[in-house]
Formats: structure tokens, C-alpha cells, sequence
């Protein structure tokens, strides 16, 4: 923490000319923005609001008072009043190692001291005499109990700032006494930390800017026991402006150069307003610069009169500080004028339509074969014609002819059926337009009429005296003909006739 320190009324032009050369440092420029287009949310923000349990619980309200910006830096102090305070046996770890363990995101960070009595304005020649102690290992044993207790807890990942600001004299930790020593004096503490199974600590190295009481860059104890550089840097001299706390001797530029140079990344654990009072100018650039070098982490030192949140002796600072860090809020979102596309028909082209040709199956026809019906003659009955009896006269006797022997019976002829034989007709290949097969028509047979040969005249027929056998009875033979007599046989109609008295035929 920045504490009054007296300053020499007046320094010698060529003593800092020496120390220059001596250095090897230039004057600095201010940094070009080498991160344009970047924005403070690339680096975790905190601030250190309190020791204790009551620094984590007004955590969130900073984050609130921000907007909303996520708070991802917890930062406290360690007692360095005596060993068991350094050794970690404070109850207040525990509600900062909660915090740590809710969020894989967060960083915790713990400014450690190398000594007892730490503030407690112990001279340089005695404390010259505890770095040496230190060198030779008589303090390992404490930080090894710090390192278990912090692994213990579920934080051993913590960012350790072991021995801050050691190129002042405030501190009993300093450097100045016994540089070289103090230097392996921090080995030890780091070597003995690192020892403890399951540790991941980071240590950091973080003078104060400028010079101070010596240069810091003689307090560096080496790549392999630093991970982190970083910077304590408040609204103070050396410098007038804030282009003076970059560019002097051991400035800002000069902490990111080095810091470069060895490989590491650097921080800034402490800064804020100090002997300027409410100064807004400082709070932009200091912003601007820690924007434009991406330290890994940076915390504010929120309290009077350094603060802007928690002190309200800043007002136009707190002001640069809140807008700066506040999440931008989107302005009200402007439509953007809809302009139609307007829509061109595509052309619709037909498509052909290509006719199927219709290909006609073709059909071949059933012939109907004509099943001739066989044709019976119905024989012809002739109906007998019955003579009617003649009263009885005498005729006068007509001599009697020659007897002229009978005619020989020429039989007509029977018509023999005629069985037409089914003409199968030939299959015809059907063209497109199938015509209807034409049925022959059954051939319907002609009798065969015999030519009538002809005949001698006949003599005119006597009476025939009937059969003495039976007179009252006539028959007539039947004929059929060849086919249907050989079925039926031989036939004849016969009628028998009363002539008597009682038959009711008698005339007489």
C-alpha cells in the first residue's frame, strides 16, 4: 500500500543522467494502441474492497454498480504482523477460497509478506540481518505451512504477490538492505511453496513504479521463479502527468518492456488516486493503457483516497471509471427499411407432350364352328279316304279289258339327311381396324327331286272287289323311307268298317 514517504527537496541533474546510462533505459514514447479493436473485458477486473469476509460480499454490489460487469479478481492482504498470519491461519481465507471454487473464471489474489512486523518500521541494518536469515532457510517452514493451507482449501492455482513493492521503504520485506540476498531470500520461499503436492501457484513480482528507493529491475530474482511482473502504479510522483509515469525510469513502459523481454506476463495488483486528488484525466489513461497492454489481471484500490466507488471524495473520477468499465448499452434498434424485391414471373415453357402411339392388341378370333342340327322329314300320313257306300244299282256290265299287268311301283326316293362337315375356317391376322370374322352360313342340303320318267297311260282302275279275308277292314302301307323304316320298321294304317244294319252306315 502507498504510505507518505520523504522525498530529497531537490535532485542533482547528472545523478539521474547516471542513472539513466546505468540502466540502459530510454526515455519511452507512449505505447502505440496495439490492440485496436479491444476491449477491457479481455482482462480480469477487481478491486480490493476489504480484507475479509465483507470484501467478498460486496462483490457483487461493485458488479451491479458496473452494470452488470462480471467482478473476476478477488484481492486481499495477509497479516504480516506475525508468522501465523503469514502462515495463513486467518478464518477469513475460507470465504475467499468459496468465492474462487463458484467460478472456474475467477482469479484469487494474495499479497503475502516475507516478514513479520511487516509495517513495522524495522531499520535497515536489522533488517538486512532477517534477509540473510531468510537466504539460509530459517522461514521455509512457514510458507510451506501457507502452501498446504491454500491447497487445502481448494485454491492452488492462487496468484501469490509475495513481497510487494520491495524497491520502497516502507515495508520490512524490502529489497534496498540486501539485494542480493533478499534475492535468495525469494527463491527459498518460492522453492519451499512450489515443494507441496498439488500447488499451481503463480507468483508475481510487483515493485512500485518508478525508482523508488532502488530500481526494481536489481530486486528481480529470475525467470524460473516468476511468472508474472506486474506493477503497483498510483497517481503520484515521480512524474507530473500520467506521459511522466510511463516514460520515466522504471515507468509503466519500461515494467512491459522488461516484462517482454523475460517472457512473462505482467499485472497491475494496485493502483488509484493518491496526491492529485480527484483526478479524472488519470483514471482515462490508466484505463487506456492497461486497454492497450492486456495485463492478465488489474485491481483497483477501492478505498479513500484511492477509490471511486466506496470513496466519494472522486466524483468526476468515479464518473470516467463507471462509464469506462460499464457494459455498452444497445441503443434502441432502427428497422431497416424492408424494400421489396420485386418478383419476376418465370416464364412457364410448356412441355410437349409427346402422344404414346396406341398399339392395338391384336385379337385372334374364336371361329365359331356351325353345329349342324340333322334334319328329320316328318313322314307324310296319308289320311285313307273312306268311300261312301252307293245304293246298289244294276250297272250294266262293262265287258272287262284285257287284263294289263300293274305298273311296277317305282318308290320315290328318301331324301338321306346330308351332315355338312364343319369347314374350320383359317385364322386371319388382324390389321389395326379388326373386322368381324364372317360366319359361314350352315349349308342348309337340298333334296334331290328325281326326274319323273314317263309313264305309259293307265287304264282307267276297275273296282276292286275287296278281300274276301275281312271286308269291312282296309290297309294302307306306310313309307318312311329307307333311314327312318329301318328305325321304325315296316307300318301300316289299317280301318276296320261296319257295315251292318245296326252300324248306322247302311243306307238301306
Amino acid at each position: 500500500m502507498p504510505r507518505p514517504r520523504r522525498r530529497l527537496a531537490s535532485t542533482c541533474v547528472g545523478t539521474v543522467t547516471a542513472g539513466l546510462l546505468a540502466t540502459g533505459v530510454a526515455l519511452a514514447a507512449p505505447a502505440e494502441d496495439r490492440s485496436e479493436g479491444s476491449t477491457a473485458s479481455d482482462t480480469a477486473m477487481g478491486a480490493y474492497l476489504d480484507y475479509g469476509p465483507r470484501g467478498v460480499g460486496r462483490i457483487p454490489y461493485l458488479s451491479r454498480w458496473l452494470g452488470g460487469r462480471e467482478i473476476r479478481v478477488g484481492h486481499t492482504y495477509l497479516p504480516g504482523d506475525q508468522w501465523a498470519g503469514i502462515e495463513g491461519k486467518v478464518s477469513f481465507l475460507e470465504s475467499w477460497a468459496a468465492w474462487r471454487r463458484a467460478d472456474d473464471d475467477r482469479i484469487f489474489v494474495l499479497n503475502v509478506p516475507m516478514q513479520e512486523r511487516n509495517e513495522g518500521r524495522v531499520p535497515d541494518h536489522q533488517v538486512a540481518r532477517l534477509i540473510r536469515a531468510g537466504a539460509r532457510g530459517y522461514y521455509d517452514r512457514h510458507f510451506t505451512r501457507l502452501a498446504e493451507r491454500l491447497v487445502s482449501l481448494g485454491v492452488p492455482d492462487t496468484v501469490i504477490v509475495l513481497g510487494w513493492e520491495m524497491n520502497g521503504i516502507t515495508y520490512t520485506h524490502r529489497c534496498g538492505p540486501d539485494p542480493e540476498n533478499w534475492k535468495r531470500y525469494w527463491k527459498r520461499v518460492v522453492r519451499a511453496m512450489r515443494a507441496v503436492p498439488g500447488q499451481e501457484f503463480k507468483f508475481d513480482f510487483a515493485p512500485n513504479r518508478g525508482k523508488d528507493a532502488i530500481g526494481w529491475t536489481e530486486c528481480y530474482p529470475g525467470d524460473d521463479v516468476v511468472d508474472i511482473i506486474g506493477m503497483d502504479s498510483y497517481d503520484q510522483g515521480p512524474g507530473r502527468d500520467f506521459d511522466d509515469q510511463i516514460e520515466q525510469p522504471y515507468g509503466l513502459q519500461q515494467h512491459v518492456d522488461f516484462a517482454r523481454a523475460h517472457g512473462k506476463q505482467i499485472s497491475y495488483p494496485e493502483w488509484g488516486l493518491f496526491r492529485r486528488g480527484d483526478n479524472p484525466e488519470y483514471v482515462r489513461r490508466m484505463l487506456k493503457w492497461i486497454e492497450q497492454q492486456k495485463p492478465l489481471y488489474h485491481t483497483i484500490t477501492d478505498y479513500c483516497p484511492h477509490g471511486v466507488w466506496q470513496c466519494k471524495e472522486n466524483p468526476r473520477s468515479t464518473k470516467v471509471f463507471r462509464d469506462a468499465l460499464r457494459p455498452e448499452v444497445p441503443g434502441p434498434v432502427v428497422p431497416t427499411p424492408v424494400v421489396p424485391t420485386p418478383v419476376v414471373p418465370t416464364p412457364v415453357v410448356p412441355t410437349p407432350v409427346v402422344p404414346t402411339p396406341a398399339v392395338p392388341t391384336p385379337v385372334a378370333p374364336t371361329p365359331d364352328v356351325p353345329v349342324p342340327t340333322p334334319q328329320v322329314p316328318t313322314p307324310q300320313v296319308p289320311t285313307p279316304e273312306i268311300p261312301k257306300p252307293s245304293p246298289a244299282s244294276p250297272s250294266p256290265e262293262i265287258p272287262k279289258p284285257s287284263p294289263v299287268p300293274p305298273s311296277p311301283e317305282v318308290p320315290l326316293p328318301t331324301p338321306s339327311p346330308l351332315v355338312p362337315t364343319p369347314v374350320s375356317p383359317a385364322p386371319v391376322t388382324p390389321s389395326p381396324v379388326t373386322p368381324s370374322p364372317e360366319i359361314p352360313a350352315p349349308a342348309t342340303p337340298s333334296p334331290v327331286v328325281p326326274t319323273p320318267q314317263p309313264t305309259p297311260p293307265k287304264p282307267l282302275p276297275q273296282p276292286q272287289q275287296p278281300p274276301a279275308t275281312n271286308p269291312k277292314q282296309w290297309c294302307v302301307p306306310l313309307n318312311f323311307g329307307e333311314w327312318l323304316s329301318g328305325l321304325v320298321g315296316k307300318q301300316s294304317v289299317c280301318l276296320k268298317l261296319d257295315w251292318s244294319k245296326d252300324s248306322g252306315y247302311w243306307p238301306f
